[in-house]
């Protein structure tokens, strides 16, 4: 579940959600680390500072959105973990292991990263080769590479199209093809990077079933998004960047609550629709529309 609830300095009136997290970081605390990013400062060379002093810890398991706005840091934070980018300052761990002296090939084999342009990612003259390249990189062969890419392709709603070109299917389909791409290497982590963008509804609550269900087979799931609606029903939790910083970590619940708006506002995001209603409506923090129907009830 949700690490340490916290709130940076400045933050204004979210230190009541920081309090109210202080047991699920406990629990958070005691389960072993996927990730662990300690005084993480990142300069890229034509002098951008874009992360200064990050310190985040993600449990094995865990679900973690991570939002901001653009250039707050989210994806350079990120890139650190597959050893894309390496820190200026601090350490990262991943799976126990400092991911300084870690070549990016066998970073690949603990964290499967989607980038956030999938015309960046995807190379190959079918879907099914596309899907392929990762998991035989790995070492997959024979009747279990056949059996992963089978897989990743029918989660990802594309079996039918295992023998398309990938540029001749629509943007939507291309980020789902790169999903896909990601889940056949079998990763314990997976990291999704904008994995909504350009998706109906119907491509919202496939990537949400994605996520649950990597979950539910005990994988660390990260992803970086805009779409707050799917934060607070995909994830149990929510960091919060900005400038580099992060300022908000803890629950939907928490990070959602009328007490954190501020610190929201400060980096450009508004809470869901649900959460608006149910403050205007008096009834709590109410993140996801489940959340709100249970408080509408429980009133009446």
């Amino acid at each position: 579940m949700a690490g340490v609830s916290t709130v940076a300095a400045g933050a204004g009136g979210a230190s009541g959600a920081a309090d109210a997290g202080v047991a699920a970081a406990g629990a958070s605390r005691a389960a072993a680390a996927a990730i662990e990013v300690a005084g993480l400062v990142h300069v890229y060379p034509e002098g951008t500072r874009a992360l200064t002093g990050v310190d985040l810890r993600v449990a094995v398991g865990e679900s973690v959105a991570i939002v901001g706005q653009n250039g707050s840091g989210k994806t350079t934070l990120v890139r650190h973990l597959n050893g894309l980018l390496r820190p200026t300052e601090g350490v990262v761990h991943v799976d126990g292991r400092d991911v300084t002296g870690e070549r990016v090939a066998r970073l690949a084999g603990f964290v499967g990263l989607t980038f956030q342009d999938p015309d960046r990612q995807i190379f190959a003259g079918r879907a099914r080769a596309e899907v392929a390249f990762g998991p035989r990189n790995l070492g997959l062969r024979g009747t279990a590479l056949e059996a992963a890419v089978a897989d990743a392709l029918a989660a990802v709603g594309l079996a039918d199209a295992a023998d398309v070109n990938p540029y001749d299917l629509g943007y939507s389909r291309r980020r789902l093809l790169a999903i896909a791409s990601v889940l056949a290497m079998r990763t314990p982590i997976v990291i999704l990077d904008e994995p909504t963008t350009g998706q109906d509804l119907r491509g919202v609550a496939l990537v949400r079933e994605i996520v649950r269900g990597l979950v539910a087979e005990g994988r660390t799931v990260l992803a970086i998004s805009h779409d707050m609606r799917f934060v607070a029903e995909a994830f149990g939790r929510v960091v919060v960047m900005r400038e580099g910083r992060v300022v908000l970590d803890g629950t939907p619940a928490e990070v959602f609550a009328e007490a954190a708006w501020p610190a929201l506002a400060s980096t450009w995001l508004e809470p869901p629709l649900a959460a608006r209603v149910g403050a205007h409506l008096g009834l709590g923090s109410t993140p996801t529309e489940s959340a709100l129907v249970e408080a509408l009830a429980v009133r009446s």
